[in-house]
């Protein structure tokens, strides 16, 4: 079964980019423009993981990233912060605030399907030892 990926950018070009990449590697694609679509899409759709752009019109990706750790539906979802916030300590202010991982932009297609493919293999192995 594909996994759903639940995209969070607000650049048309950036965004298309790593649709079509994610695409390619097999995953379904849901795109969110900001942090608010990000949150309902988040709640509504329950994807397997989200990238997140921090910088983000109307809510940014830090305050989204809380309000999705914050409902129960969709506390446990891993989240992949993709930014070009690459000043010290913006990597932890990511993580603080309940990104999994941290990306710095630009990355390469590699390093994204890297980092993904940790995140869900990291949630597949702690649902399975939730089964039990």
């Amino acid at each position: 079964m594909r996994k759903r990926v639940l995209l969070v950018e607000d650049h048309p070009d950036t965004s298309e980019l790593i649709q079509r990449n994610l695409s390619h590697a097999g995953y379904d694609v849901l795109i969110a423009e900001d942090g608010y679509q990000a949150v309902a899409y988040a709640a509504h759709l329950l994807p397997d993981v989200i990238i997140m752009d921090i910088m983000l019109p109307k809510m940014n990706g830090l305050e989204a990233t809380a309000h999705i750790r914050r409902n129960p539906k969709t506390a446990a979802i891993p989240i992949l912060a993709a930014t070009a916030l690459t000043a010290p300590g913006d990597r932890e202010k990511c993580l603080a605030a309940g990104c999994n991982d941290y990306l710095a932009k630009p990355f390469t297609h590699t390093q994204l399907a890297r980092s993904l493919s940790k995140l869900l293999e990291q949630a597949d192995a702690q649902s399975a030892s939730e089964r039990g």
